[in-house]
């Protein structure tokens, strides 16, 4: 795979997590009790031999600059290739946003200086296990001017996803400029091969045109140009697009051949190394069917929940189908039930927290209740 490019592409992900995306980009949303949501893509392209990683950076991208680093923890910290963190640079003389081609465009060298001949692009909010090799092997094979890593469509599937119309021989027929369409018979999942001259030609023709999105202006609108081929991809995946996304999918983690599909089978998910003493059970603690990460001290009760770093659970609290983030604080004789609570939030003795499966209460970063 050192014939491949990796770019992960933020800059057209919309922030509709609310709180959760306040003083954070989505990639960087803590997920799955020591994770980020930008962990599972650039693992994947790490465990798939490539050595040359971009993140095209959207707003917001401090925690995500905080949280890379030097790419050491995914063995990217190197003297030739590695990460690159390139920041959001496409905005127009009216503050407004044009456009990830208009992005890839402000950082063309980038691209130039590489001596790959495949770029592969991926985003952060579809969170699945994936071998890359497979996918180029397939560019490869069929031909492709471009190929589209797409999931067969199903009932619940998220409205997020631009659905695709893909025949029997692999060619995509038909794919929407806009997702939230009802033709397709798969999904793209956001991930696309394409050979790094093609790429650049799309870029220049594009910006030059005034036409900035790398789907809807690259790839449909000259479709009869080009040979696009859908790569499907079969197993776990989760879209997590809105803030009923996040807390379903954070859940149904708990669900231990979920958890083992996308943590334990075949090659690890790495993150930034944070040391914690283990997770100390008072006496009179109760935990059922919960992730407690290192560094918690448990005195209550927990049940069907996931915990991140360093929270601390008081004597009589009741944690129940709830998200709680790290160095939470939840006091004595506390109740939080369907909740997502963010870093450094505080919930003082007696108080109750209350939402519901479909609108799960969400308490900002460092807020005191």
């Amino acid at each position: 795979m050192k014939d491949v490019m990796g770019v992960i592409s933020l800059c057209n992900e919309a922030d509709r997590l609310q709180e959760l995306t306040r003083f954070r980009c989505t990639a960087s949303i803590p997920f799955a009790g020591r994770y980020r949501l930008i962990d599972v893509v650039l693992s994947n392209m790490v465990n798939s031999g490539i050595e040359d990683v971009a993140v095209f950076t959207g707003r917001k991208y401090r925690s995500l600059m905080d949280h890379l680093g030097s790419g050491r923890e995914w063995g990217l910290d190197r003297k030739r290739g590695g990460l690159f963190i390139l920041p959001y640079a496409s905005v127009s003389s009216a503050g407004e946003y044009k456009g990830e081609l208009h992005t890839f465009q402000s950082h063309l060298d980038y691209f130039h200086r590489g001596s790959q001949k495949y770029v592969l692009i991926a985003g952060s909010r579809v969170v699945c296990k994936i071998d890359y090799r497979r996918v180029i092997e397939y560019h490869q094979s069929t031909g492709a001017d471009i190929t589209v890593v797409y999931k067969e469509r199903e009932v619940g599937d998220s409205p997020a996803l631009r659905e695709v119309s893909v025949q029997e021989d692999g060619r995509i027929a038909d794919m929407e400029e806009h997702p939230g369409g009802t033709g397709g018979n798969g999904l793209s999942l956001d991930m696309f091969v394409i050979e790094k001259s093609l790429l650049l030609t799309m870029i220049e023709a594009c910006v030059a045109g005034g036409r900035f999105n790398f789907v809807r202006d690259g790839i449909v609108k000259n479709w009869n140009e080009l040979k696009v081929y859908g790569y499907r991809h079969r197993g776990y995946t989760a879209v997590i697009d809105t803030i009923h996304d996040y807390y379903y999918e954070s859940l149904h983690l708990l669900h231990p051949e979920v958890w083992e599909s996308l943590f334990c089978e075949h090659n690890p998910i790495y993150t930034k190394a944070k040391d914690e003493p283990p997770v100390k059970y008072a006496s009179g603690a109760r935990v059922a069917n919960s992730l407690i990460a290192n560094g918690c001290i448990i005195e209550g009760t927990v049940e069907n929940s996931i915990l991140f770093r360093g929270v601390k659970v008081k004597k009589g609290a009741h944690i129940a189908n709830s998200i709680v983030m790290q160095r939470c604080e939840i006091g004595e004789n506390a109740a939080v039930r369907c909740t997502i609570l963010d870093k450094d939030a505080k919930l003082t003795a007696g108080q109750m927290l209350l939402g519901d499966w479909e609108q799960p209460a969400v308490i900002e970063k460092r807020a005191v209740l």
